[in-house]
């Protein structure tokens, strides 16, 4: 019972990340928003580890862990959360959480590349499945301006840069705790934002009200750090089980932008989850078999 608790409150704090951005950038320029939370989660996560970590792991990076965690922080927020964020401005909030489910997805096809590992059949299929249903559902919004080229371009982009993160962090024989890398990845993710965030965003436009501030605590305190924590437990009792977690997260996230932002959900919005749901099923079915095993 404690793990399934567990599992549900991830899949909905995750879920609930593309409503509050929503939400924030109605007050504030999507980088400003992106910029504020990434310090926040970064400050609030590396305070908790250096304080209350008792044991030797708990240190500074050297050098080389130094360049690791700055190429997984460009990819995995910088690009990533940046790009996703930015695109909220273009895109509904139900489009923006299915778009997240596909990421398994697109790890199977950048791990055929980059490990030199060729996608089973099965995987393909639930490719191809996947990227039907973010169209299916798409495609009705994209005429009522719910829903851009642009917005699905960006997404598009942060999710190829969130999946060769994924890619990259099982590449790395990392020696520290989970929560020291994802500390350091969202904080110096932030830094390598801030560039871009003073030359594009528009501070003038920045309303400092409750609709700027409850999104980034809520992005920050509950999504960046006990969504996380959630899900590192998840990954430590079971890897295979905790990735069923995920399959959740597009129905919860079109429940979110129907109730909260009253968000259309359509025959084809229906169709289009049953197809995300469907491939990725079907993409991760052979290590299911294999786990029951």
């Amino acid at each position: 019972m404690k793990n399934i608790a567990i599992g549900l409150l991830f899949s909905i704090l995750w879920s609930s990340a593309s409503v509050a951005t929503k939400f924030g950038v109605r007050s504030a320029a999507p980088l400003i928003l992106a910029n504020v939370r990434f310090f926040i989660a970064g400050i609030l996560l590396l305070s908790f580890s250096y304080l209350l970590g008792k044991d030797q792991s708990f240190r500074l990076p050297n050098k080389g862990e130094w360049k690791q965690l700055a190429l997984f922080g460009f990819l995995n927020t910088t690009l990533y959360l940046g790009l996703y964020v930015y695109a909220m401005k273009f895109t509904t909030a139900g489009i923006g959480s299915l778009a997240v489910s596909t990421n398994p997805l697109i790890i199977v096809l950048l791990s055929s590349w980059w490990l030199k590992r060729r996608p089973r059949a099965e995987e393909w299929f639930g490719i191809i499945l996947g990227m039907a249903g973010v169209g299916v559902a798409t495609y009705p919004l994209l005429s009522d301006s719910h829903t851009t080229f642009t917005g699905i371009t960006l997404l598009l982009i942060s999710m190829i840069a969130v999946s060769a993160a994924s890619v990259y962090y099982a590449t790395v024989k990392w020696e520290l705790p989970n929560l020291l890398i994802n500390g350091w990845q969202v904080l110096l993710g932030g830094v390598f934002l801030l560039p871009a965030t003073f030359m594009f965003a528009d501070f003038s436009t920045t309303v400092w009200d409750e609709t700027f501030w409850f999104p980034v605590l809520w992005l920050s305190l509950a999504v960046s750090i006990v969504g996380l924590i959630c899900w590192f437990y998840l990954l430590r009792i079971d890897t295979v089980k905790a990735s069923l977690w995920l399959f959740l997260c597009p129905l919860f996230g079109f429940f979110f932008a129907w109730w909260l932002m009253s968000e259309p959900i359509t025959i084809y919005t229906v169709i289009g989850t049953i197809l995300v749901i469907t491939g990725l099923y079907a993409g991760q079915r052979t290590r299911f078999a294999t786990k029951n095993k």
